[in-house]
């Protein structure tokens, strides 16, 4: 992730470098007592994972393209692997993969820069063609009814 150059930005950038150890524990047990509600998939299917690709070299692919691990999401009903590639402190590409196969991606806020935005997916946007552009080789696309 770019260093942020505001100091109210370098201020969240050092928050979340110091919370993210933490953020799957508080997740999960906010998710436990009810205090947070998430179920399911999100929107914008990109498609299924080619049958003659594995997931694990998919994963390599996208780490080779800029993606890693991002902690700081939601685990997804299902979910295999969850990646991100920033664009800068604020913008992030988001893509997951999981155990069927189907692979769904997204661009959104950061949740370092606009953790509110981010938890209630304001700005969030489909960008299916960028996706498709880059992965084209490693997915079967779904049908443009990318919102199921």
């Amino acid at each position: 992730m770019a260093y942020p150059q505001s100091h109210g930005d370098r201020l969240k950038y050092w928050f979340w470098k110091f919370y993210t150890p933490f953020h799957a524990p508080v997740r999960d047990t906010s998710l436990a007592l009810g205090i947070v509600r998430h179920e399911g998939r999100q929107d914008f299917l990109l498609g299924t994972l080619h049958p003659e690709r594995s997931a694990y070299e998919f994963v390599q692919f996208l780490v080779e393209q800029g993606f890693g691990n991002h902690f700081i999401a939601w685990k997804e009903d299902d979910q295999l692997v969850s990646l991100r590639r920033t664009t800068d402190f604020k913008y992030q590409y988001h893509v997951r993969i999981f155990t069927d196969g189907e692979v769904r991606g997204h661009y959104e806020y950061t949740p370092e820069c606009h953790p509110l935005l981010h938890l209630r997916e304001v700005g969030m946007e489909n960008r299916a063609d960028e996706f498709l552009e880059l992965v084209r080789e490693w997915i079967v696309p779904a049908e443009r009814a990318t919102t199921l």
